[in-house]
């Protein structure tokens, strides 16, 4: 694993698409789970360690605007992950903007609705209109160098090693499983007006935040 990491810095990777993909689906997968696990725990702080909150809109631990963060990260610097200082800076420009404009776009096309809002939360810091603070895109800065040194080399490793059409099976099955999930709760679901994960889980008495 130790000379693989050296390779994963200065090898030139050449997967076949379907692998890429697999790989792609991956990141999708962990990087919603890892937003999930981290907004467990804040909110718990945020609450005065009162109350755990159940975040996100589906009915698995998953928040879908980190896996779309992680792979902007991913592809804006692949090419250069021998460079964690210049990924560390270009993270928090990718990560502070995704956030503004995300939560801009929320608020004015949702009439005022909001996923997130840094104006209720602790440590908000350089917080602009509750959209982005200076402590959220500095944690998404330093996960980008876990996702980087640690997660995306842990998956080129098994790209690399693992049977391919396993990997490809397995990474393909649970990226499908989360995508329907999010495509349940977020357009299905309102269309035949069923119950949504948000729904349920208040009904099972979960203390809930939409996202």
């Amino acid at each position: 694993m130790k000379n693989f990491y050296k390779e994963y810095l200065n090898k030139d990777y050449k997967f076949d698409k379907l692998t890429f993909i697999s790989i792609l689906c991956l990141i999708i997968v962990v990087a919603g789970i890892f937003g999930f696990v981290y907004e467990f725990i804040f909110y718990y702080f945020n609450s005065g360690m009162k109350y755990f909150y159940y975040r996100g809109g589906n009915f698995l631990p998953w928040i879908n605007i980190y896996a779309i963060g992680s792979l902007l990260i991913y592809f804006f610097n692949i090419k250069n992950r021998k460079k964690p200082l210049k990924i560390f800076i270009s993270s928090i420009l990718i990560t502070g903007i995704l956030e503004f404009i995300g939560g801009w776009l929320l608020y004015t096309l949702g009439d005022g609705f909001r996923c997130w809002d840094y104006n209720n939360e602790i440590l908000n810091f350089g917080n602009i209109y509750g959209f982005v603070c200076l402590r959220s895109v500095l944690f998404f800065g330093i996960s980008s160098l876990l996702l980087m040194y640690i997660i995306v080399p842990i998956i080129y490793y098994l790209a690399s090693h693992m049977n391919k059409k396993v990997f490809i099976i397995i990474a393909i099955t649970l990226c499908s499983i989360i995508l329907l999930d999010e495509i349940y709760n977020l357009l299905i679901a309102r269309l035949i007006d069923t119950p949504r994960a948000s729904d349920i889980y208040k009904q099972l008495g979960f203390k809930y935040m939409e996202f």
